[in-house]
């Protein structure tokens, strides 16, 4: 009996999992337009009164010449919230960058070569996003905002930028 329960559970899961395979489920955003695909599942705990403040840390590079798979995160949080109707004027995220990372907010000019983030980083930006870099990354690698996309600002330091925005009422996303 047991066996047949836990082969028939197999079989279920099996099953559902087909739809989200291979990646039809998943569409564009209305927030982040060009970035950040995700799939539409129902939340009874979302809707248009719902108000979230999240700050993102990010210190993993995308990899050189890459669109960063981190910097997409921020993008699909919002899409995904956007589309389980949160609106998005009550969706407030922040952005903040050390380490290795500060290659992903660097100009053309600066890094030597175009930055695939580029444009994703506009679209968050033209958003709202608060995108800071930890300054003692940028004192560590020479950078000045001047290096840096438009929109992208330099604070004290990253651990200085997540008290603060705590303080302000924003909670850490782990992903």
């Amino acid at each position: 009996m047991r066996r047949a329960l836990v082969l028939m559970t197999g079989a279920l899961l099996a099953s559902a999992t087909p739809a989200f395979a291979d990646g039809t489920a998943f569409h564009a955003g209305s927030v982040i337009k060009n970035y950040g695909n995700t799939a539409q599942v129902p939340d009874s705990r979302l809707g248009p009164d719902t108000k979230l403040k999240v700050a993102f840390d990010i210190s993993k590079p995308g990899g050189k010449g890459l669109e960063s798979r981190y910097l997409t995160t921020p993008a699909r949080f919002l899409n995904m919230h956007a589309g389980a109707g949160v609106l998005p004027e009550n969706m407030k995220i922040a952005i903040v960058v050390h380490g290795g990372a500060h290659r992903d907010l660097m100009t053309a000019k600066a890094l030597g070569e175009d930055n695939p983030n580029a444009g994703l980083i506009a679209e968050l930006v033209a958003f709202g996003a608060r995108i800071e870099l930890c300054g003692q990354t940028a004192a560590f690698y020479d950078l000045t905002e001047e290096d840096l996309l438009p929109g992208v600002t330099i604070a004290l330091s990253a651990m200085t930028s997540h008290a603060l925005l705590q303080q302000e009422g924003y909670t850490l996303n782990p992903f």
